[in-house]
């Protein structure tokens, strides 16, 4: 069936990478344009409330628009970047509007937002450490177009940091595999993860880097060739192991810029116990310990398995840490956990929802740090904890994924 194409005047910007027009009443989320824009756009999917569509003409353009740097960018094209057709100025400026509105909607909260740059992308590009691609039936690699299973092949990726691209993964042929992730250190090493395809055998490519390989076999099982899997990261004068795919801030700057804005506004002090949720391999963690000191305390939770191991390992000259595994909504009562001085919470895109804020409103910590990669459950997140006691008191967002639509923010509560 033909795509209906559509004349529109593009509105404000909306979560998700979108912005918003209206068409017969009903709502237009629109990629690929700008605010204040005339486009013809080409309906991409359709509901009884909404429609969703792609910009492929402009009809007059935002002074914010910009020819994007990367070839695979565009309507039907690669689904990774959201916003290479305008400045990164015009990016910070949307996403800040995002945050204030899901804010303002969510939570009843007015604030101005300032979006601030994340030092280490120069011109938006350069900067993803990490990079997953999707592999097709014939072994070639690149990134799914949006909201689709459709893979667009590419040769490069501009937003790639330089190490990765340095392991030449695109040249290869990854036949077997569906997705090959590359991973380059800020210690200077660099890993690839495979993964198969359901009882496919994939054969390693003799690549032009120094790469370890690991091979995931499913069912909790990996063998690695030729290295251990294991990366080592630096911040804030410490290295931290990361397993394989491991989660690690994909911007080379994000590590220290959030956990700089997290011990600014938490102010661990001497003597006091701290909680760190969702603590990954232990960065935020870590540098509480330090600070606390030998007469405080720092109990770190953590869902993975392997992220505890590596946590546990990167804090083990710390004896007054100590991470445990286990999903927050339980484990706080399983280690009878019954207060706290401060608490940081790092959780995943889905927030941490209404029984987990009951919670950690229960252990009556005079100050909580939120750090949220989702503007939207955070707002949500920041009206119950309010009702609980807790108001925002301040807020701060990063631009750690330029020419994307996602942000970060960091948000201090202290009690009321």
């Amino acid at each position: 069936m033909e795509q209906a194409t559509l004349e529109l005047t593009v509105g404000p910007v909306a979560h998700g990478g979108w912005c918003v027009a209206r068409h017969d009443g009903r709502v237009v989320f629109v990629r690929h344009a700008l605010p204040g824009e005339r486009v013809r756009a080409r309906v991409t999917e359709e509901t009884t409330r909404f429609l969703r569509a792609d910009a492929v003409e402009i009809l007059q353009a935002s002074p914010d628009r910009v020819v994007p740097p990367c070839p695979y960018a565009g309507p039907g094209r690669c689904g990774g970047c959201d916003w290479q057709h305008a400045t990164l100025e015009a990016q910070r400026a949307m996403k800040a509007d995002v945050v204030a509105e899901q804010l303002r909607r969510l939570a009843g909260i007015d604030r101005k937002i300032v979006v601030e740059e994340v030092p280490g992308a120069r011109d938006g590009l350069g900067w993803r450490t990490r990079v997953q691609f999707a592999a097709t039936p014939d072994g070639e690699l690149g990134f799914r177009h949006h909201r689709s299973h459709d893979i667009e092949v590419v040769d490069a990726c501009l937003i790639a940091h330089p190490e990765v691209e340095a392991v030449g993964a695109e040249a290869h042929n990854w036949k077997g595999a569906s997705g090959v992730e590359v991973i380059a250190s800020s210690s200077g090493e660099r890993n690839v993860v495979i993964a198969p395809r359901p009882r496919r055998t994939v054969a390693v490519p003799d690549l032009e880097a120094h790469a370890s390989i690991l091979v995931n076999q499913g069912r909790g099982r990996s063998d690695a060739r030729h290295g251990s899997g294991n990366l080592h990261e630096r911040a804030d004068d410490r290295e931290f192991r990361v397993t394989g795919s491991g989660f690690w801030q994909v911007h080379p700057g994000a590590a220290e810029t959030l956990l700089d804005a997290v011990l600014t506004y938490g102010q661990p002090e001497p003597g006091e116990w701290a909680l760190d949720l969702y603590c990954g391999v232990g960065l935020f963690a870590a540098a509480l310990a330090e600070r606390v000191g030998d007469e405080g305390a720092v109990f770190g939770l953590e869902s993975e398995a392997a992220a505890v191991r590596d946590a546990r390992s990167n804090l083990r000259d710390l004896p007054q840490a100590r991470v445990e595994r286990g999903r927050v909504e339980e484990a706080l009562d399983r280690f009878q956990i019954e207060r706290a001085d401060l608490v940081v919470v790092d959780p995943p895109r889905s927030g941490l929802g209404r029984e987990v804020v009951d919670r950690i409103a229960s252990l009556e910590a005079s100050r909580i740090v939120y750090v949220s990669c989702d503007p939207a459950t955070l707002a949500r997140d920041l009206a119950w904890l309010d009702e609980r006691g807790y108001p925002l008191t301040d807020l701060r967002a990063f631009d750690a994924f330029p020419m994307t639509h996602h942000v970060e923010c960091v948000a201090l509560l202290v009690k009321r």
